[in-house]
């Protein structure tokens, strides 16, 4: 045992156990464990990820032994915690986990690499948490493994950079929140605003990786001057797994982990941010932006780290709203997209919210509240029920902003709120109570804003964007969709008018119309189709979703049509009268006759005149 091992009371080791079965083994020796029987237990959740996902459950195995190598019996006493005999001297632990979680909050193992989330695999030692933790890292003996690179942003005890080694942490909530890749990675390093940065990329890819490190030197740039200089980290790591499928991210402390396909980043030669690329710099903007708002600034509810059961909290819109706002307004005052592209990204975002009816029955502080069991955990009912807490959040804080710098003619802005904030309580390191920002952002802007957040919190109603945006010379066109596939942010095509709607929304199964979701007060609702019915024939004519839009597109509204359709194996008969379709698909232009104060304040908001 090294000298940093016995500093320590509590040593991790761990190595992949079986690539094929996608095992690793995750051990630990405590120097001195409880004399009335040592306590251990995995969290239910990881923060950042508001639903209980009971690590516990990828548990293989859990054995214990005593310095002299005999079994120590355990004894399990919930779900996720288990109890060992009292002992004198040091207590082994050793647990197989089964790690195929191919998201950015579990473990995952394969010929790849490792992915470890902290969450998944550390279990926490009861009375130990305020201590310094140990890890080491090692290949095991799997094939392939000893040439592995090593990425996180734990702090090195031994071993290169990129090896295998020991790392520190300086207790276990820190220990958590910094996840690892290990494999045969790809990655690039770069400075910004003179603090080290780095992507590591695994997976097989033809990226262009010089250009998407300048692209995120320069945005992480632009996010550090944002909050005034004001850097928390002496070294940031976006830890990138590139798959066929899947989308998404999760902040840490120091870091961040991505998951996209591997054509979401551009290949060698390409030269226009296309709209997969745009949405890759979204998410990466999202994250790093939690850097300060979320990981620092953060609800006071946070901050006890209690993981091992649900934590409530009305703000989530704070932490995931405004970042949501945020994200791609950052990637627009970088220079790395357009006016035109923020302004489509921005109608699209709105349109999500138009066509949710979930944002008529849930407040946005019940949104935030209720995300343990609700915005995790969707179901075909979720558009009638409930509306997301990241965008209306962002709805919302897009209102916020433009009132503010409307009201005191430019002065302030939300902008002047959220650097307020990060110093009163990201950089000092106050919870922020519930209420608190709304009282930062009405001392901040010198206004009352009791009315605003009355109506844009807790009761149902849609803030007043289109109206607000007209003062900044920005209109707000509502057209009705042209499709299954219209996400809004772009005028549509020219016969859009002439489209019926059936209230539902639809997902394909290897050719297969399968209903998703039916719209509360649609025809569909209304003649009786209810989720997961699969569509077989419209008006005569067998449809599958390639001929799904032809068949509709001829449809006449007011006019009943015979559809069939199976439901569990029966095959019924309904009869559907379509409507006009909604006008709820938004897209944003600049308003050419805006003059004098609407482009200086447009100017002011957007960092740019879009002219």
């Amino acid at each position: 045992m090294s000298v940093a091992d016995t500093e320590s009371p509590a040593v991790y080791h761990v190595r992949p156990l079986d690539i094929n079965r996608r095992i690793i083994e995750v051990q630990c020796r405590i120097r001195s464990p409880d004399p009335a029987g040592q306590v251990l237990s995995w969290p239910a959740w990881t923060p950042g990820s508001y639903l209980v996902r009971d690590f516990a459950r990828h548990v293989l195995s859990l054995v214990a032994t005593d310095r002299d190598g005999r079994e120590v019996t355990l004894r399990k006493t919930d779900k996720a915690t288990w109890r060992a005999v009292p002992i004198v001297g040091e207590l082994l632990l050793s647990a197989q986990i089964y790690a195929a979680d191919p998201s950015v909050r579990g473990a995952c193992l394969d010929r790849s690499g490792l992915f470890i989330n902290g969450a998944s695999a550390f279990f926490r030692i009861h009375g130990l948490e305020n201590e310094r933790h140990v890890v080491h890292f090692s290949p095991g003996d799997q094939a392939g493994v000893e040439s592995w690179e090593v990425a996180t942003t734990l702090a090195r005890l031994t071993g290169a950079e990129w090896e295998f080694g020991a790392f520190e942490a300086a207790s276990y909530e820190e220990l958590i929140d910094h996840p690892i890749l290990v494999g045969a990675v790809s990655r690039d390093e770069f400075t910004a605003e003179g603090v080290s940065h780095a992507i590591v990329l695994a997976g097989s890819h033809d990226a262009d990786l010089d250009r998407v490190t300048s692209d995120l030197a320069t945005l992480c740039g632009q996010q550090m001057r944002f909050f005034g200089g004001a850097v928390p980290i002496s070294r940031y790591l976006f830890l990138v797994r590139l798959n066929g499928e899947g989308f998404g991210g999760l902040e840490h402390r120091c870091s961040t982990a991505l998951v996209c396909h591997r054509d979401d980043l551009p290949c060698v030669g390409a030269t226009a941010a296309d709209s997969r690329y745009r949405k890759f710099l979204g998410l990466a903007s999202h994250e790093y932006f939690h850097l300060w708002n979320g990981k620092r600034i953060r609800p006071a509810e946070f901050v006890s780290h209690e993981i091992d059961r649900e934590v409530y909290t009305r703000q989530l819109w704070v932490v995931e709203g405004i970042t949501s706002y945020y994200d791609d307004l950052m990637l627009l005052r970088a220079g790395l997209i357009s006016v035109q592209a923020y302004l489509e990204a921005l109608g699209q975002l709105l349109t999500s919210v138009f066509r949710t009816p979930g944002r008529m029955r849930q407040t946005l502080e019940e949104a935030s509240f209720d995300a343990w069991i609700k915005h995790y955990r969707p179901d075909e009912n979720s558009p009638n029920s409930q509306v997301s807490y990241y965008r209306k959040g962002a709805m919302v804080a897009l209102a916020l902003d433009l009132e503010v710098r409307l009201r005191t003619q430019g002065r302030i802005s939300l902008d002047d709120i959220m650097r307020v904030l990060w110093r009163t309580h990201g950089d000092a390191g106050h919870g922020l109570a519930e209420g608190v920002f709304e009282e930062i952002a009405a001392e901040t802007s010198g206004l009352d804003l009791g009315d605003f957040f009355r109506a844009a919190l807790r009761t149902t109603q849609d803030p007043p964007v289109g109206i607000l945006l007209a003062q900044f010379g920005v209109r707000l066109n509502m057209r009705r969709a042209t499709g299954h596939g219209d996400a809004g942010g772009t005028a549509g095509t020219p016969n859009e008018a002439a489209r019926v709607w059936l209230g539902i929304l639809i997902r394909s199964d290897h050719g297969r119309v399968i209903v998703k979701h039916v719209l509360d007060d649609g025809p569909a609702q209304r003649a009786g189709l209810v989720p997961n019915d699969e569509l077989v024939a419209i008006a005569g004519r067998r449809i599958g979703t390639a001929s799904l839009a032809e068949v509709t597109r001829r449809l006449r509204t007011d006019q009943p049509v015979e559809m069939y359709l199976l439901r569990r194996e029966e095959l019924l008969r309904v009869y559907v009268t379509p409507a006009e379709a909604p006008r709820d698909t938004c897209y944003l232009t600049l308003d050419q006759q805006a003059t004098g104060d609407a482009l200086s304040r447009r100017q002011q908001w957007l960092g740019f005149s879009g002219e």
